[in-house]
């Protein structure tokens, strides 16, 4: 599937980058903690769909890999004494580490079942950090943790998430249009026929598990940044299912629509949960309509229109 920006949009891409390096100039201090959040939960919704949507492997709670990043970077600048910077390398190794664990425990297992064990996996994690007050703080989770002077600030964590964000995306993108991307999409469309011409269906997922786990924790890593707290609920199976809405939502055959999804859905929470305690039921029927009249989603929908139109010329 080719994605509707990346295909000869590059201007626009720069454009859209440049306006997002803007936004702390004529923006007030909660709107560019809201675009930081959007961009760090778009980042993780991504993630989560390098293996989802062009891997057809059923990441069920990916939420786990946001918190282990989160939780790893925090402990590491709260307890180790060393430098800061070193908390925004072992969060996300932490988490790629931990995608290969339950990878390698889950990947003999297929579709459902598959999702099932990792669902157990990642409560198990959950339980863990809920419960070890001594070293997670358990339900009341880390607050206050200490950044570099250069980040501190609201417009330094938000230029350091959308940088950070930018250029993992960047590469997410190429590992998607690369020779390994191409036969992970294969492997998602007929995994007994790439078998047969010789592809390692086994190997390819459990690489593509790492590396979305990978950047999950860069993801969790950013919101140490941008909130300064952690706490289990960034690791609850409700969050993982936020993040499939997400990928649903914007269309999870579409580069950027889970970024899409994280948007609407961020915006949507921040806003509407403030008329009504009845956000998620809005969101239902939301999904409801998308699932019935844009089943590729937001992203995939407008991608298919524009196809349409230059076709027609």
């Amino acid at each position: 599937m080719k994605s509707l920006v990346f295909r000869g949009k590059l201007p626009w891409v720069i454009a859209g980058l440049v306006v997002l390096f803007l936004f702390p100039v004529f923006l007030d201090r909660f709107y560019v903690y809201l675009a930081a959040i959007i961009l760090l939960t778009g980042l993780c919704a991504t993630s989560l769909n390098f293996v989802l949507g062009y891997g057809g492997v059923f990441q069920f709670h990916h939420a786990v890999f946001y918190g282990v990043g989160a939780y790893g970077t925090a402990l590491m600048i709260i307890k180790s004494g060393l430098s800061p910077w070193l908390g925004f390398v072992v969060g996300p190794i932490a988490a790629a580490i931990m995608g290969l664990v339950i990878g390698i425990i889950c990947i003999r297992l297929s579709k459902l079942y598959f999702g099932m064990l990792q669902i157990s996996l990642g409560s198990l994690v959950w339980a863990i950090v809920y419960r070890w007050y001594s070293f997670t703080g358990g339900d009341d989770g880390i607050h206050g943790v200490p950044l570099p002077d250069i980040i501190s600030s609201p417009n330094g964590g938000y230029y350091f998430t959308l940088i950070v964000t930018a250029v993992s995306m960047f590469i997410l993108y190429r590992m998607i249009r690369s020779p390994f991307g191409s036969a992970l999409q294969g492997i998602r469309d007929n995994p007994v026929r790439s078998e047969m011409i010789g592809v390692n269906v086994r190997l390819h997922q459990l690489l593509a598990l790492t590396i979305a786990g990978f950047f999950g924790g860069v993801a969790g890593s950013l919101f140490v940044v941008v909130d300064n707290t952690v706490f289990p609920d960034m690791m609850f199976w409700t969050l993982s299912l936020e993040l499939i809405i997400m990928c649903l939502l914007g269309g999870w055959f579409s580069f950027l629509g889970p970024m899409v999804g994280a948007a609407a859905i961020v915006l949507l929470r921040t806003y509407v949960s403030g008329i009504t305690g009845y956000w998620a039921l809005i969101l239902g029927v939301i999904m409801m309509l998308v699932i019935f009249f844009l089943p590729n989603g937001v992203l995939g929908y407008l991608d298919r229109f524009v196809k349409k139109k230059a076709r027609s010329i």
